[in-house]
């Protein structure tokens, strides 16, 4: 068996929940098979403040327990980061990024200082708020970066979130329906794609 290894670094600011999204990708992989890992890396913990997360998914074993370098795909989750942050730093030549922007993959290339890879982008932020009535673009993202890497069939990610709402929504089960049309958008409207 070959192995296989994908290892994402999430960019967001507090409170937009780039860590909760690398939990929930982390549990997604598991329930395929994989071997995962998920984790925030802590600065100074305030809204707004710039934080990444990683996450490291393998089909063997993973011994490694350090932040990732060199990711094979990066995760926008706030494109403002983009002005501050070398969000390309490391990640590898045939790797990609995501974006959460309104702008096409061909306009906010300019913004990359000079990245050469693939790129996607999906406007999370606007299907968030039209979808939970709030800017919570992790739902999104996370379907965005699903679909990307094609490690599940998309019925069953649906399956999957549902039952992870469930347990993690259990004192409001209204907003359970509100979030999985925002995975299903999100799904959907990822721009980019071959």
């Amino acid at each position: 068996m070959e192995k296989k290894l994908i290892e994402i670094r999430w960019h967001g600011r507090g409170g937009q929940g780039a860590k909760t999204a690398s939990l929930l990708l982390a549990e997604v992989a598991f329930n395929t098979g994989m071997y995962i890992q998920g984790f925030p890396e802590y600065g100074p913990e305030r809204m707004g403040a710039p934080i990444t997360a990683y996450n490291r998914m393998a089909n063997y074993p993973l011994r490694v327990h350090s932040n990732i370098y060199e990711p094979d795909y990066v995760m926008v989750v706030d494109e403002t980061l983009l002005k501050t942050v070398d969000c390309t730093a490391g990640l590898k030549r045939d790797g990609a990024i995501v974006i959460n922007t309104k702008k096409s993959p061909e306009e906010i290339r300019k913004e990359l200082r000079g990245y050469e890879g693939k790129l996607y982008t999906i406007d999370a932020r606007t299907i968030s708020e039209q979808t939970l009535g709030a800017n919570f673009p992790n739902t999104p993202m996370l379907a965005a970066i699903v679909k990307i890497l094609g490690i599940m069939d998309k019925e069953e990610f649906i399956k999957d979130m549902e039952k992870s709402f469930k347990h993690k929504f259990a004192t409001k089960p209204n907003v359970i329906p509100k979030n999985i049309e925002a995975l299903k958008r999100g799904l959907q409207e990822v721009k980019g794609l071959e």
